[in-house]
Formats: C-alpha cells, structure tokens, sequence
C-alpha cells in the first residue's frame, strides 16, 4: 500500500516539473510560475488547458520515447515532416532540432533561407540565428540581427543579449559590449547575464571588478525564494568556481 500511494505522490510534481519546463521554453514563465509552483495540481492543470489544450494548433501525440534515448530518431522524423508537408513551422522545428543536436550548419542553412517573404523578421528564427552565428564563430553577422531584436522587450535579458555582447567584444568594440553587459545589471536578477560580465571582465584583465560581480551573485542567493535560487542554482554554483580560480 506504501508503495502504491508513493508512486501516486510523484505524478503532481512530474506534472508540475513538465509544466514549468514548458513555461520557461515558451517564455510564459511570468505569466505562470507562480500559479504553477503554489497551486501545484490545479495550477498546471489550468497551465495545460490554457497553454496547450485550448491551442487547437498544437497536435498532441504520445510522448516520443524512443527520441530520448536516439536523438536521430526525432531527427529523421522531422526530416520526414518536412519531405511530405515543407512548411515553415515544420522546416523551423527541423532546424531547431539540428541546432540542438550540434548540426549547426544545417540549421543555419535552414534558418536563413527561411527567412523570406512574410517570416523575413520571424523572431524566433533571428534568435536561434544568432546562437548558430556564435557557435559558428561569426560574431559580425550577429551583430545586425541583434539589432532587429533590440527593441523586444524580452530581449534585455535574454540569452540573445548576452550573446551580442560577446559579438562586439569578440569584433573588437569593448565599449559598447561593456556598456551592454552594465544593461543586465540588476540586483537579485539576471544571474546569467552578471555572471557572463564576469567573464568578460576577466578577459580584459579586471580581476578585481570581477571578483565583486561573482561576490555579489552569491551574497544575494540566500535572500530569494525556493524557487529563484533553484531555477538560478546553476549560476550560483559558476560563480562560486570563477571566484575561486581568481582568488586561489
């Protein structure tokens, strides 16, 4: 009987964890996440009726499990995808997979000539072009795609921002990639992009105004919430490593 109702006990938080996931790769997080954490049952369930459910768009199938443990699997289901139904949202699934799997220059070609006619400005493919551009190492072409982005409001602390920071840094503009990197400062936030100034002050030999960045990352992580020191855990854990090579 123990052991019957300890299984039960798992299925909200598998819910709910499934659900934040969801939220945060959609972007929704502040819109949900607070429902989503102290409602944990009927929070993600009204999540999944709202944000999945009532989209009649979004086709839901049974999870692909064999696409866990064979990325390929998935791969070659979506190249199927777009073999029988060449859409853009099916060839941008196609690409973001490609992305994700480390084929960059096929989501790259993917991406760009995608980009045409009334998907030219798409955000998203703009965004995932600019993470391709930088494991690519063509840091000069993110720097105008970037700049379409500029204006979202969504964009200033992003992942993206972060990476067009490096853009100038890496293209030789320090100035600016250090006056962006100052625009995600922000106390008891943007953990990521702090920490990624920290580096950035590393590479130009500023160990001292390095150190009090890192300093300050882990000084604030007891003064958040369960939930902002988990979901941010990773960043405490970098800072902590940083802080330790520069002052060994």
């Amino acid at each position: 009987m123990y052991s019957l109702f300890g299984n039960w006990y798992y299925i909200p938080l598998i819910l709910q964890g499934l659900c934040l996931i969801h939220s945060f790769r959609n972007g929704t997080q502040q819109k949900w996440l607070w429902i989503i954490v102290f409602l944990p049952v009927i929070g993600s369930l009204i999540y999944l009726y709202q944000e999945i459910l009532s989209n009649r768009r979004i086709k839901i199938n049974a999870p692909d499990i064999s696409a866990v443990f064979d990325p390929g699997v998935k791969l070659k289901r979506l190249e199927n995808e777009v073999k029988f139904t060449d859409t853009f949202a099916n060839r941008i699934k196609l690409a973001d997979a490609y992305l994700d799997a480390g084929y960059v220059d096929k989501a790259v070609e993917i991406y760009t000539t995608s980009l045409t006619g009334a998907f030219a400005e798409n955000e998203h493919v703009l965004a995932q072009l600019i993470v391709a551009y930088d494991r690519q190492g063509r840091y000069q072409e993110i720097i105008p795609i970037a700049r379409k982005l500029y204006k979202l409001p969504q964009f200033a602390r992003s992942r993206i921002h972060v990476l067009y920071a490096k853009a100038l840094e890496h293209t030789g503009d320090i100035a600016a990639a250090e006056e962006e990197f100052k625009n995600m400062k922000g106390r008891y936030s943007y953990f990521e992009n702090r920490f990624e100034y920290g580096l950035f002050l590393i590479r130009q030999d500023r160990i001292e105004d390095a150190q009090t960045i890192f300093m300050d990352i882990i000084e604030e992580q007891p003064h958040l919430s369960p939930v902002e020191r988990n979901s941010n855990k990773v960043w405490f854990a970098k800072a902590k490593t940083e802080l330790k090579k520069i002052t060994a």
